[in-house]
């Protein structure tokens, strides 16, 4: 019934929204007289903030239509390369025929997280590794959107896409995991050394992700331990209602994933609500628009099925599977020692308050065969969960990082003579 009462509670809005969209777009008519004083700023403005807020945004698109390489230009189209029902495989496709030379930059994979955002979270990431990467991006469908009669999804299946992923892009393709992914990402990789597959990737980065929660936990971790998985089936798991093409399935619904994300910092949500009201009034079209924007992507959440939801909680946070070495896949046993051909790089944030310090970096404890030369940890100063992907110090201190460890160790060698001593950069941290 809980998805039922929101989607009526959205259809009662809708009125009222429209009502309000109408009003503001009177109020800031220049042929109205109430735009030019400073109560028909305040009313345009509260009722541009109402019509936002209560505003139910899709899936958006990544809008990476150009990228820049070697000081030129190139167009970019995304295509899908491979498709399951529970996601797609998207390739970033450079257009570089008019390029005088064209670039052979390494393959890398960005599996992104399936935590009730689309994929196009990770656009400042994708726009970031464009210029050096051949990318390719996990697409994941909201589970509202996929017929029950196509099958369920849950974190086997997840590992399973993950590994179709790898073998349909070939050997000497890199990965790269944001947050949730990392320990089926890490679980896949472990599968395919044990089975000795070629398309093992070259390199495996790994940023922010829970591989071990006991590590240093978190408000998120504790609050997950503390609670049974009985008590989350009872509360958040609801099924999907008419008409969307996914009625009656299971899942967790993106609505109360948000309410979540927004209930973890609440007065900084409503403090940027609070600047947004005021740079409107203001006329400061520029900075609400920021802010806007990012909503727009913020507010935009996707469902995640029951069984996918449920399993990920009973593996990562209640029992550790993967650290204690208990995890297992369709029956078969996740033995990361078996890595030894993939380099790892894990990444971690100082303010991290959803994925705490030392939690993605107990990676390297799992692989113990790994040799030292193709491990490394970067600790970035100043930064939450969000930063270690997005943003300033995303940009200028983690990427140039993991764009020079991918060079060392990608198996074709391309752009190894630019690669720096990655010896020398660990010891610098």
């Amino acid at each position: 019934m809980l998805y039922h009462l929101y989607e009526l509670q959205h259809a009662t809005i809708s009125p009222l929204r429209m009502a309000a969209d109408a009003s503001k777009k009177w109020l800031r008519n220049p042929a109205n007289p109430m735009s030019y004083t400073q109560q028909g700023r305040t009313a345009a403005a509260a009722f541009d903030v109402f019509t936002h807020i209560t505003h139910r945004y899709g899936k958006p698109d990544f809008e990476l239509d150009t990228t820049i390489i070697n000081g030129e230009t190139v167009p970019v189209t995304v295509e899908i390369v491979h498709s399951e029902p529970f996601g797609n495989l998207l390739h970033f496709k450079r257009e570089t025929g008019h390029l005088k030379t064209q670039p052979d930059d390494p393959r890398l994979l960005i599996v992104a997280p399936m935590s009730g955002h689309f994929a196009t979270l990770l656009r400042g990431t994708v726009e970031t590794l464009l210029p050096d990467h051949d990318v390719y991006i996990t697409d994941w469908n909201d589970a509202r959107t996929v017929p029950v009669h196509l099958g369920h999804f849950d974190l086997d299946t997840y590992v399973d896409y993950i590994m179709r992923f790898l073998r349909k892009l070939g050997p000497n393709t890199h990965m790269m995991a944001v947050c949730q992914p990392s320990v089926p990402v890490l679980a896949a990789v472990s599968l395919m050394a044990s089975g000795n597959e070629p398309c093992q990737p070259a390199s495996m980065t790994l940023m922010g992700g829970p591989v071990d929660t006991r590590e240093n936990p978190t408000e998120v971790n504790n609050f997950a331990q503390q609670h049974s998985l009985d008590w989350f089936e009872r509360h958040v798991i609801s099924h999907v209602p008419l008409p969307h093409p996914g009625a009656m399935r299971r899942v967790y619904p993106g609505f109360m994933q948000l309410a979540g994300f927004m209930s973890m910092n609440w007065d900084k949500h409503m403090s940027a609500h609070h600047d947004m009201f005021t740079h409107l009034v203001e006329g400061d079209g520029e900075s609400a628009d920021a802010k806007r924007a990012f909503y727009q992507e913020y507010l935009a959440v996707m469902d995640l099925t029951a069984e996918f939801y449920l399993q990920t909680l009973k593996v990562v946070f209640h029992d550790h599977n993967l650290p204690d070495g208990t995890m297992r896949w369709q029956g078969i046993q996740v033995d990361p020692a078996a890595i030894t051909k993939t380099a790892l790089l894990t990444v971690e944030g100082e303010r991290d308050d959803i994925t705490g310090m030392g939690q993605t970096r107990a990676a390297h404890k799992l692989c113990t065969n790994l040799p030292d030369n193709m491990r490394m940890h970067h600790l970035q100063q100043g930064v939450g969960h969000y930063g270690v992907f997005n943003g300033r110090r995303w940009r200028e201190q983690i990427s140039p990082r993991l764009k020079d460890f991918i060079r060392r160790h990608d198996q074709e060698g391309k752009g190894r003579k630019s690669a720096p001593d990655m010896t020398r950069i660990e010891a610098a941290e």
